[in-house]
């Protein structure tokens, strides 16, 4: 099985990287001839294209729960996080809710289509380096969700998890995000089984993943600290993962 992964992977990767030149021409043209909802609609395509080209690596997705989402308020989604390829499908899945990122600022230049996305798209770059940017950043995103009732989706871990089990959450970004967006309702999400597809490294990648996007009900934040929030959120999503 994993000598087949090799020229699978090879294959992938020239599809996935024709994507995000393609897009990266796309996304100019929609931002720059029809503004944001066209460049919006791009991108929702070209994270569909993403995903469904995993399908070369035998990946096959799940995703359930998004009836359960509210509509016509601020949202934040917080999930955890497994693999790089958790946000397209994530992204496509929520795109009617007009989803931002937190993202680091190295993200923000040098990749087709993923940094035009970033810049112009409506999420935010924080330099973790720099405490008080990265605040000021997210309060950002969080006045703009509140004004727009659009959402933002939060990886509190930080960083991925590359076997999977759920690493400790941190509180700051989430605590910046409903203090400044106190409508918000926070809806949990838990992805199961993508970084199995990085499991052997960036190459070759691994065959056969099955891919797994649950959302829960939606918390709201009245009544509870931000403690008690994060440990409320960190148990929902806990209960979702299938290797703890």
């Amino acid at each position: 099985m994993k000598i087949l992964a090799y020229p699978l992977s090879i294959i992938f990767y020239l599809v996935f990287g024709l994507i995000l030149v393609i897009f990266h021409v796309i996304q100019w043209l929609a931002y720059n001839l029809g503004g944001y909802h066209a460049h919006h609609k791009a991108v929702k395509a070209m994270d569909w294209s993403i995903f469904q080209s995993t399908r070369i690596l035998g990946t096959s997705y799940h995703f359930s729960g998004r009836e359960k989402i509210p509509k016509a308020v601020p949202l934040i989604f917080v999930s955890n996080h497994q693999s790089m390829f958790d946000i397209p499908p994530l992204e496509w899945y929520l795109s009617s809710f007009h989803p931002k990122f937190i993202s680091k600022i190295e993200l923000g230049k040098g990749i087709p289509s993923v940094s035009y996305n970033l810049k112009k798209g409506g999420s935010v770059l924080i330099d973790r380096s720099d405490s008080k940017q990265a605040l000021s950043e997210i309060k950002k995103l969080a006045k703009y969700i509140e004004i727009h009732h659009r959402s933002a989706i939060l990886f509190p871990e930080g960083t991925r998890s590359r076997n999977g089990k759920l690493k400790r959450f941190h509180e700051n970004g989430l605590k910046v995000l409903t203090k400044y967006s106190p409508n918000a309702i926070i809806v949990p999400i838990t992805i199961n089984n993508s970084w199995e597809l990085l499991k052997y490294g960036s190459f070759p990648l691994s065959l056969g993943t099955k891919f797994k996007l649950e959302i829960h009900e939606p918390i709201s934040t009245k009544g509870m600290t931000s403690e008690e929030l994060i440990e409320n959120v960190r148990a929902v999503i806990l209960s979702g993962l299938n290797n703890q």
